[in-house]
């Protein structure tokens, strides 16, 4: 239980350690007590044995000893009551514990999926952006093909005209 609130938040954990320890001190101090008391009876008892073997008046005595042994008896049940009831309350908080530790791991989950849905996306939009970019490409290249294409043609027109121009003239003359 100690080893728990320890590894809470600050806020929590101090709350939680200072009810464990007077938790703590309340038991012990009970135990301390209940051992007096039995002590102090089994001593009381002992004597008043002793005593009253020449005593006339036994039966006060024995209501005086039953009288101490209810209210002994009283405040063992009362301690044994607090003690449940604190066992109760660090049952819940443990409970309240594993409750928010779980919503926690489902919340870490959903983010990591919507981190992985958004790098996802980026990648495709990357994708996209390249394919653009391809056809960007592809176009200018036909472009230039296509101007290669009429500037050769222009080139063997010209050729071809200054080949029939030559040999007309050295066929005229």
């Amino acid at each position: 239980m100690d080893l728990e609130a320890r590894s809470l938040q600050p806020n929590v954990k101090a709350v939680l350690l200072a009810k464990l320890r007077e938790y703590k001190s309340d038991l012990n101090n009970l135990k301390s007590e209940h051992k007096r008391l039995a002590s102090a009876n089994s001593n009381q008892a002992a004597r008043d044995d002793l005593l009253e073997s020449g005593m006339a008046d036994a039966m006060s005595v024995s209501a005086n000893q039953r009288g101490r042994l209810m209210m002994s008896t009283e405040r063992l049940n009362e301690s044994s009551d607090r003690i449940k009831e604190s066992r109760r309350t660090m049952l819940e908080t443990e409970e309240l514990g594993v409750s928010i530790l779980q919503d926690l791991h489902q919340q870490r989950q959903s983010l990591l999926h919507a981190n992985d849905t958004v790098f996802l996306l980026l990648k495709l939009h990357g994708v996209d952006d390249n394919i653009s970019k391809s056809k960007k490409i592809l176009t200018n290249m036909s472009r230039r093909m296509s101007r290669n294409k009429w500037i050769i043609s222009s080139i063997i027109v010209v050729l071809v005209v200054a080949i029939a121009l030559i040999l007309y003239f050295k066929l005229s003359k």
